[in-house]
């Protein structure tokens, strides 16, 4: 079997400065709110709720994890839960693993769906864009 990456949608998200939880067992613990932003694209399009966040860290051996959790609100008024998840090198685009919660009667394809994205730093400061593709088999 072959997979293959059909884009979906680009998530342009804002960002509060971070809260800078310190030094842990782990890493370098920092809290990045999301203050909103928009959905774009092919598949699905709206915007980025606030009040969401990016629990950061920064391992011992320079690796970035994130893992953040927010809400879109989707153009026909579907609110959607994300958990999005990523591991990365300092200065390179991180690959994540977003998962999406959805309404009964909202965008199901999100819900059985395999997703890979690409967070980017933003054209602004305090901005990041996560590009989503759906794994399709081949």
């Amino acid at each position: 079997m072959t997979l293959a990456l059909q884009p979906a949608f680009t998530l342009t998200v804002d960002l509060a400065e971070p809260r800078e939880v310190g030094r842990t067992l782990a890493g370098h613990r920092r809290v990045i709110p999301i203050l909103g932003g928009t959905v774009t694209g092919p598949a699905l399009t709206g915007e980025v709720l606030p009040g969401g966040a990016d629990w950061n860290l920064v391992r011992p051996d320079g690796a970035i994890h994130v893992w953040a959790r927010y809400e879109l609100r989707t153009t026909e008024g579907f609110v959607v839960s994300v958990t999005n998840e990523g591991l990365g090198e300092p200065g390179k685009p991180i690959p994540t693993r977003p998962v999406f919660e959805v309404p009964t009667a909202g965008p199901a394809w999100l819900s059985v769906g395999f997703f890979l994205g690409e967070l980017r730093l933003g054209d602004h400061p305090g901005q990041v864009r996560i590009a989503v593709s759906q794994v399709i088999p081949g």
